[in-house]
């Protein structure tokens, strides 16, 4: 792992280059252009402002809106990643350079529009006057979900090279695993639901990474108490192991890429 790193460091303007041209291939077309960034999460609060309004949904907007935004963040990373490979085939094959920055990459661009949704979701905070908590964890839940991100697009973008299908199994799997998450009901809920479940299933429950992850982001911006913190802890690290496993992975397998492509 030690030494995927330094070889990481050592293409790192690689690294930026690949980033910089995903940004800008994203808003390519666009009239408005990197504004996006800004304008998606703004109108993101309107449109679940006036859903919960109309529909009175039992859950507070503040806690919606933080929910979605980390969910996006995860969604719009996987999603990307089915082609981080194959898009750069004329790369893979032409360059000696590692294959793993063109997902690590893709990943990173997809961090800045991260970034600059919570920056929009804090100052929302501060002009609803909610009650925000320690910010000084944002930084290392931002970068728990960066690595469940970076393990699962490493994961994805090399089984989509040797299996055409990944990107329909994963709007499926997508699909599941946001129910399965916290995001449009906060923990609580999904703690009195597991109660009628033996202690196993309770476990298995929180082996979702995106469960703490979640828990994580509503804790820190909106103070709001974790529930089950052993649990949560538990589900974080679990994005650190997922990492580890989609680098090992990625590094048995890409020496295969030009072969398939």
């Amino acid at each position: 792992m030690l030494a995927l790193i330094k070889q990481i460091h050592r293409h790192r303007e690689l690294l930026l280059i690949l980033m910089l041209r995903n940004l800008k291939i994203r808003y390519k077309s666009s009239v408005l252009g990197f504004f996006w960034t800004l304008l998606s999460p703004i109108f993101l609060i309107g449109i679940y402002a006036v859903f919960l309004r109309i529909l009175r949904f039992p859950i507070d907007l503040p806690i919606l809106v933080t929910g979605i935004i980390a969910w996006q963040f995860l969604a719009m990373c996987l999603g990307d990643s089915l082609h981080a490979v194959l898009g750069n085939a004329n790369l893979v094959r032409k360059t000696a350079s590692p294959r793993i920055v063109f997902p690590l990459a893709m990943v990173m661009a997809n961090v800045v529009n991260l970034l600059l949704s919570l920056v929009v979701l804090f100052a929302y905070l501060l002009v609803t006057g909610a009650r925000i908590g320690n910010l000084a964890w944002l930084p290392l839940i931002v970068l728990t979900q960066f690595a469940l991100c970076c393990g699962m697009s490493l994961l994805l973008s090399c089984a989509n090279v040797f299996f055409r299908d990944t990107e329909h199994i994963l709007s499926v799997v997508l699909l599941a695993w946001f129910f399965l998450t916290p995001v449009i009901y906060p923990i609580d809920s999904l703690l009195k639901w597991l109660e009628k479940f033996p202690m196993t299933v309770q476990r298995l429950a929180f082996a979702n990474p995106m469960t703490g992850i979640v828990t994580a982001y509503r804790c820190v911006f909106l103070s709001s108490d974790i529930m089950a913190p052993r649990r949560v802890t538990g589900s974080c690290l679990i994005a650190w192991l997922i990492l580890v496993i989609g680098a090992a992975v990625f590094q048995r397998f890409q020496t295969r890429f030009a072969d398939e492509l």
